[in-house]
């Protein structure tokens, strides 16, 4: 009988496996229309609107991709106490999430990005958060929650999902990676510029190149495998983290450890909008960490995956048969 390929192995082994997502959720509103005038108030275009969605977006954007993939998710944030909130419940709901580890708070804000598009160009953005570090008594309802999941949930892997609107305080940060520790769970994080150093003997730490540049106050150019290598070192030593990949967008993305480094390029693509491209490739990479693959295979089916991505509209999980489809290329092993 001839033997799985690498990416059915893969999928299999994601389908046996729980994902705790601890960061900062949002839901993602789109206004599609379309310009026909500028207005006669300001030179600013008209959008006749011909249809409203929403979806979530965040962190919780990494659960529908962990899910898609076929995990099990469970999500900890925290939300405000006011309508937006009930509606990002209610997508969890018919997305099949669970609700039960999100803290809602009247301390705080839930956080809403409404995009209008005309035709597939995006017009505007706006956006309704609050990026002030969350009140201690929210920390700590949240790592409550969270010490519950890894009790009684037993993830495989836990994804810290920055996004700088305040849920990954530095308490938070320690707290989760202690409490995942205690466990014996990785953790993999996605990180931002605030709390870019405070996510220390993490097992996966996955920024990508802007990240990387502001979080160590240092140019880094993506075209020399030095540059890249010296400033991966330099975060290596500063975070003391087990993993280190870097995206590097056209430049493709880079993977080092203590004991090895690989480069991928970037596949080719028609771009059409990035958002969530990045929620994409720390979900694949966190599966692949919970499945002890070695480092040129997570950074090989991540950079692959973000790339997937990037050419939908909107932000939108992976379409996991065209990604099986497509690792069919990779020569990975079995």
């Amino acid at each position: 009988m001839s033997q799985p390929k690498a990416i059915d192995t893969f999928l299999a082994r994601a389908r046996e496996t729980t994902v705790l997502v601890v960061g900062d959720v949002m839901v993602d509103a789109y206004l599609w229309g379309r310009v026909d005038r500028i207005s006669p108030e300001a030179p600013v275009p008209v959008v006749q609107v011909t249809r409203r969605s929403a979806r979530l977006g965040g962190a919780a954007n990494v659960a529908l991709n962990a899910r898609a993939l076929g995990a099990t998710t469970v999500v900890a944030s925290v939300i405000g106490n006011e309508d937006n909130a009930a509606l990002l419940e209610r997508l969890f709901a018919e997305q099949g999430l669970r609700t039960d580890a999100l803290v809602r708070s009247p301390l705080r804000r839930t956080t809403v990005k409404t995009r209008i598009i005309s035709g597939h160009q995006h017009v505007v953005r706006v956006d309704e958060e609050q990026e002030d570090d969350l009140a201690s008594s929210d920390e700590e309802a949240l790592l409550d929650r969270i010490a519950r999941v890894l009790r009684d949930d037993r993830p495989g892997v836990v994804v810290l999902e920055d996004y700088n609107k305040g849920v990954l305080t530095e308490r938070v940060i320690q707290g989760t990676i202690a409490l995942a520790k205690e466990h014996g769970v990785p953790v993999a994080v996605d990180p931002k510029k605030k709390n870019f150093l405070a996510y220390t003997g993490v097992d996966l730490f996955k920024p990508n190149l802007k990240e990387l540049r502001e979080g160590l106050k240092l140019d880094v150019d993506p075209t020399s495998a030095d540059s890249v290598r010296n400033a991966v070192t330099r975060l290596e030593q500063a975070l003391g983290n087990t993993t280190s990949m870097v995206t590097l967008s056209e430049h493709g993305a880079y993977i080092h450890n203590a004991s090895t480094e690989h480069r991928v390029a970037a596949h080719t693509r028609k771009i059409v909008d990035v958002s969530g491209a990045g929620d994409t490739v720390i979900t694949v990479a966190a599966l692949a960490l919970a499945q002890q693959l070695p480092p040129r295979t997570i950074v090989e089916l991540a950079n692959l995956a973000g790339g997937l991505v990037c050419e939908e509209v909107g932000v939108v999980p992976i379409d996991t048969a065209r990604f099986r489809t497509e690792c069919e290329r990779l020569e990975l092993p079995a």
